[in-house]
């Protein structure tokens, strides 16, 4: 089963957005509004630029809901998740399902203004 074709990837790690954000606390996913989770294969050199990594699991783009006005930026808020890093660092399915469901909280949390510092300390520092 494991690897697996990207049609079917795709399919997988949507299923477990979705069970991600049926697991979140109802006072943030009400408070999600129009957040677009896309899928992509891999991410582009101008999204690693912009938050100066190497390699991604997700991105956040768009206005965290703690700056004035968010819900009436001018572009919708966007989590990216890549498929291919991923699928490559997991060995199993539930490890995949472990790193989206992880992926998609981080992303989450940067929507509500947290940053990767204090997300890392929420973590207990690991």
């Amino acid at each position: 089963m494991w690897p697996m074709q990207r049609p079917d990837v795709d399919d997988l790690i949507e299923g477990f957005v979705v069970d991600a954000l049926d697991r979140l606390p109802a006072e943030f996913r009400d408070r999600l509004g129009s957040v677009a989770i896309v899928i992509e294969a891999e991410a582009t050199a101008d999204q690693l630029g912009s938050v100066g990594a190497r390699g991604l699991y997700g991105l956040y783009q768009g206005v965290p809901r703690t700056n004035y006005a968010a819900e009436t930026a001018a572009y919708p808020s966007k989590i990216t998740l890549f498929s291919g890093p991923l699928v490559r660092s997991s060995r199993t399915v539930d490890d995949l399902e472990k790193r989206v469901t992880d992926t998609v909280y981080h992303e989450i949390a940067h929507h509500f203004g947290i940053s990767d510092a204090r997300i890392h300390e929420l973590q207990g520092g690991h």
